[in-house]
C-alpha cells in the first residue's frame, strides 16, 4: 500500500487557486483518508474537517483517529461519502 503523510492538498477559490490549502495526515492508496486528533473528545469542526477533505479529494472512505482513548475503537469514527 501506498501512504502519502501530510499530503498537501490545493484548493480552487473563486478562482484562485490555493496550494497547500490543507494537510491530509494519512492518504492510503488514494482511496482512504485518515485524519489524526488527540483530544479529550471530538468536536463537530473535527468532523467537518475529514469531510471537507472528502469533498475535495473525492476520496469516499474516510477515518477520524482520536489516540487519546484507552482503546482504539472507542476512539475511531468511519464516514463514507
Amino acid at each position: 500500500m501506498r501512504v502519502a503523510v501530510e499530503q498537501p492538498l490545493a484548493i480552487d477559490y473563486k478562482g484562485l487557486r490555493v496550494e497547500s490549502a490543507y494537510r491530509i495526515d494519512l492518504l492510503v492508496d488514494d482511496q482512504v483518508l485518515i485524519e489524526i486528533k488527540s483530544v479529550a473528545t471530538f468536536a463537530d469542526v473535527h468532523k467537518y474537517q475529514l469531510l471537507t477533505y472528502m469533498k475535495f479529494t473525492g476520496v469516499r472512505i474516510g477515518y477520524l483517529m482520536n489516540f487519546t482513548q484507552p482503546r482504539l475503537m472507542d476512539g475511531l469514527l468511519s464516514f463514507v461519502l
